[in-house]
């Protein structure tokens, strides 16, 4: 109306204004200005009412949540007093039939003491659930996201694998991430298990990493404004999983370094490679060992581990388009430096003295998919258990003998994006004196509710 009046205003021919006329145009301004806010004022309460009344009452059908990926690539809204987004449920059923020739629960891989509860060798026999994740997520306002993925063992415990909030508003490519979180090290580390191209984790990951670390802390983000990607992360956190360990210790017990950098070959080709650094503290660690007389005896380490890997990655997809054909190519390499104190056979004759040992393991991986829905991969595997030094203690542990590695085959369907069965066949030297383990899984991977895209 303002601009009606305006305009029918101009179209008037001109003429000299008095001051009465003046104070006219202004008290009418005036009035019109005063009529229009109480208008918007009447709106603002009726739609405060209307939203009030929603929030108490139940919607009448329940909206599907958007993906994960979705709500992750972009800050929220604003929330209104209606309510804030709904919560992303997904979870990703597994199980799978093991056969191995030999007993799994006699597993060690030579040269690499672990605590007994880390994640090493082809699991349980038989039929069993695999590792069952249900995750939950939502954006929390339009400055933090949290989620949570809790994860359901053969053995019917229930796991927190990751439960963090993580900043989404910072700018200038900066991210901040709080709670427990897998390590941003490698490629394969930070990847949930559903993801892996085969069914466990390589041998330099279970030798030198326990299958997988992860930690309670902070981890800082950054990817550079280029268009070549290149990421930063640094972490600090507690240290509690291998090859560090859980203590009522004040400060810090983890410090992890990584940097990625990556880009396109034309329009078929991609790569990623990146460089990674750990540093984790161990107190009265306990390690499964065997004696000289290969009888299973206690060790007690205290000191630090530092860890190096190295991670690349190829892709290649006819002019982008993964869905028919495509090849991926990764591998890793890690070498890890433990330096302390040994008690050896803590549980009977204690002896102290110092440790120190050198030691690294690779894999390199290829999977093709060679029609659609039909991938089949290889991948085989190196570790070098180096020559550990036991101090006043050399000669009263086994050190074995042989190269522990092995070879992979794996065949998969996937009916649709959600479903996965997969076929995989391992011969396994990894438990040194010339043992060979032929081992064979049977595996289904089913995707249930809004699931995030995965990353490269």
């Amino acid at each position: 109306m303002l601009c009606l009046a305006a305009g029918s205003a101009a179209a008037q021919p001109a003429s000299p204004s008095s001051p009465s006329d003046t104070q006219a145009l202004r008290r009418e301004l005036d009035a019109m200005r005063a009529e229009y806010e109480q208008r918007i004022r009447a709106l603002e309460q009726r739609l405060q009412a209307a939203e009030a009344k929603a929030a108490t009452q139940p919607p009448a059908s329940v909206p599907t949540p958007a993906p994960a990926s979705a709500v992750a690539a972009a800050p929220a809204a604003a929330p209104s007093t209606a309510g804030r987004s709904l919560l992303d449920i997904s979870m990703i059923l597994s199980g799978q039939y093991t056969s191995t020739q030999l007993d799994p629960s006699t597993y060690r891989i030579r040269g690499f003491p672990l605590p007994t509860d880390a994640e090493a060798g082809p699991g349980t026999r038989g039929f069993s659930l695999s590792e069952t994740e249900l995750t939950l997520g939502a954006n929390i306002d339009p400055y933090f996201r949290g989620q949570a993925t809790f994860a359901v063992t053969p053995e019917n415990e229930i796991e927190v694998e990751e439960a963090y909030v993580q900043t989404t508003a910072l700018g200038r490519g900066l991210t901040v991430k709080a709670g427990r979180f897998f390590s941003s090290i490698g490629y394969l580390n930070s990847q949930h298990r559903h993801t892996w191209d085969f069914a466990d984790a390589p041998l330099a990951y279970q030798a030198m990493l326990g299958g997988q670390f992860g930690d309670d802390g902070l981890q800082l983000a950054w990817v550079a404004p280029t268009d070549r990607f290149l990421e930063l992360r640094a972490e600090v956190g507690r240290g509690r999983s291998f090859p560090g360990s859980d203590t009522s210790r004040n400060g810090l017990g983890a410090a992890a370094l990584s940097a990625h950098v990556g880009d396109d070959i034309g329009d078929s080709h991609s790569w990623r490679a990146g460089l990674s650094y750990l540093q984790a503290k161990a107190t009265d660690q306990e390690l499964a060992e065997t004696d000289t007389a290969g009888n299973a005896i206690t060790n007690t380490f205290t000191g630090r581990t530092k860890v190096w890997i190295a991670d690349a990655v190829y892709r290649w997809a006819p002019n982008g388009n993964p869905k028919v054909r495509n090849f991926k190519l990764q591998g890793e390499y890690l070498q890890a430096r433990r330096d302390g104190d040994l008690v050896v056979d803590s549980e009977g004759a204690a002896s102290p003295g110092t440790y120190a040992a050198k030691q690294s393991g690779w894999y390199l991986q290829g999977v093709y998919q060679f029609m659609p829905r039909w991938r089949a991969g290889l991948r085989t595997e190196r570790l070098s258990p180096g020559t550990p030094d036991f101090g006043v203690n050399a000669g009263l542990v086994d050190l074995g003998s042989g190269t522990p590695r092995r070879n992979t085959l794996m065949l998969e369907h996937n009916p649709s994006e959600f479903s996965r069965v997969r076929l995989q066949v391992a011969q396994d030297r990894a438990r040194g004196n010339g043992g060979s383990d032929l081992q064979w899984w049977l595996q289904y991977q089913m995707s249930l509710g809004a699931h995030g895209a995965h990353g490269f």
